[in-house]
């Protein structure tokens, strides 16, 4: 299977980017050319159309799959496997953020729990103790905010996304209608 000239750029360019990313060459390769592909292919059409081994390919299939961004499939009256990678982008975009959540937040949030159970007896660990509270904290508040973004549907995420600047002034709009009467902004006091 040969590659089109814009289909080439594409899965190079993954596979540069994947290695900034936390994934292999060959890993980025393979799931961009799963992503573009009109139809399901199968591993030796993988390996075909990258000059990949057969081997690299399975490895990188092993790979995606633990990052449940393919989904291998059977075709009927064919015994080899078909991989696919999912079609909707937000689908694609919701399963990286939240395999990226629990192999990299989820420990780090253990890591500092535990760090916080801790009763320091001197000085510097109290000093390391509060940073580490800090972290925590901003952490534990990302990840609640990214588990009701998650919860959100396309439309409405969508919406907040396109929102951008725009929902800082809602904020400040909500905090100029619930302030206490008779009591001055910190803008109206200036």
């Amino acid at each position: 299977m040969n590659l089109t000239p814009l289909v080439q750029s594409f899965v190079l360019h993954f596979g540069e980017m994947g290695s900034r990313w936390g994934i292999n060459r060959t890993v980025g390769q393979i799931y961009a050319l799963l992503y573009v592909s009109a139809r399901p292919l199968n591993a030796d059409e993988i390996a075909e159309s990258l000059g990949f081994s057969r081997s690299n390919v399975s490895m990188g299939m092993k790979e995606l799959e633990s990052w449940r961004l393919v989904r291998l499939l059977h075709l009927p009256g064919d015994r080899r496997e078909y991989f696919a990678a999912p079609e909707d982008v937000w689908t694609i975009f919701r399963t990286l953020a939240d395999e990226r959540r629990k192999r990299e937040v989820d420990p780090t949030l253990s890591m500092l729990r535990d760090a916080l159970l801790h009763h320091p007896d001197n000085e510097p660990d109290r000093h390391a103790q509060g940073r580490m509270r800090a972290m925590y904290e901003l952490i534990e508040l990302s990840t609640s905010w990214f588990n009701d973004l998650q919860q959100l549907d396309e439309r409405t995420l969508r919406q907040l996304m396109k929102m951008g600047a725009a929902a800082q002034k809602l904020l400040l709009m909500k905090d100029k209608l619930t302030e206490p009467i008779g009591r001055k902004s910190k803008e109206d006091a200036k």
